[in-house]
């Protein structure tokens, strides 16, 4: 029997009322929400489930609350004894995945990831980077295109390689604009500009880094119970210390979600659930092997149904 994998939606995903129903139905779920609120002496579950979506899109708010509520759903399948063979998350989700893993607890996750935002808010300065999905076009050839933007002064390189044919750029404005450019001629379909913050995954946020670690050292990171495939090697890591150096890494490194959805099939994974809200992930996981069984679960109905079936050798 094949093994199965928890992964864990990164930011973009978040919606206004997120995990809100099931938390009101179970106190338990509601009792992460509620520490969330303690932890960072906020009152972030009422962003969470009454929003404004542009206070809740803040990337000081959408880190912890996205953590918080996958957290909280990823209970109910602890609860009923169902366990995963490994964990993986993207960008931001990578928290989420190291909590579920046992080498953070729940409130140094949820810690980490707001001071993560504060310091991804701040390292560059607002409209001097940004980042853009290029469609159609291999990782060779993109990311020679941002290596010669690069040269010519203005930062760029490749941040998330999400699927076959699908790869987001980040950097300068300048720089992300070039790149763009120049992947046309190389044979792109298309570059979409993305809303965001900032540059992230790209060289510019090595100041934000420099921060992180700060916060890192501060906590008393264990070793992973279930093995965690890195955003930066797509390979599986265990050792505390090397968490927190890939944690590092990551803010400044391009997200390999591509290679470490590969890896977990090489390693025997066939069935890949997708805790929280959106089915971003599974759309990705669907586009790169067709093969692998994916579920996507963002409330307790769609949790019991997967947990049902898994129980019943359905899934």
């Amino acid at each position: 029997m094949g093994k199965i994998a928890f992964v864990f939606p990164g930011q973009g995903s978040q919606t206004v009322g997120m995990g809100k129903e099931a938390a009101e139905q179970n106190s338990e779920m509601m009792s992460y929400f509620t520490k969330a609120d303690e932890t960072l002496n906020s009152s972030l579950s009422k962003i969470i489930f009454e929003g404004p979506q542009e206070e809740l899109t803040l990337t000081v708010n959408a880190q912890p609350a996205l953590l918080t509520t996958s957290i909280a759903l990823l209970s109910l399948f602890e609860k009923s004894g169902i366990q995963a063979g490994f964990l993986a998350g993207h960008s931001l989700g990578e928290y989420t995945a190291l909590v579920a893993s046992g080498a953070l607890t729940f409130e140094e996750g949820v810690y980490a990831v707001r001071k993560r935002g504060e310091f991804m808010e701040v390292a560059v300065p607002n409209g001097e980077g940004t980042m853009a999905a290029v469609l159609g076009l291999d990782r060779v050839k993109l990311a020679a295109a941002c290596n010669e933007v690069s040269e010519s002064g203005y930062p760029v390189s490749l941040a998330n390689l999400n699927c076959p044919g699908q790869i987001v750029i980040s950097g300068s404005r300048k720089g992300v604009e070039l790149a763009g450019e120049k992947a046309k001629e190389a044979g792109a379909k298309r570059v979409i500009s993305l809303e965001v913050s900032g540059p992230f995954h790209s060289s510019l946020m090595k100041p934000a880094a420099a921060e992180l670690k700060g916060v890192l050292d501060g906590l008393n990171m264990q070793d992973a119970k279930i093995p965690v495939i890195a955003n930066v090697s797509a390979e599986p890591m265990e050792k505390a210390e090397e968490i927190k150096e890939k944690l590092i890494e990551q803010l400044f490194s391009p997200v390999l979600w591509e290679d470490s959805v590969q890896k977990m099939i090489e390693l025997g994974v066939d069935t890949f659930i997708e805790v929280g809200p959106g089915k971003v992930l599974s759309g990705l996981i669907k586009k790169i092997d067709r093969s692998v069984k994916t579920y996507s679960v963002s409330d307790a109905s769609s949790c019991k149904d997967v947990i049902e079936a898994l129980k019943e050798g359905q899934l």
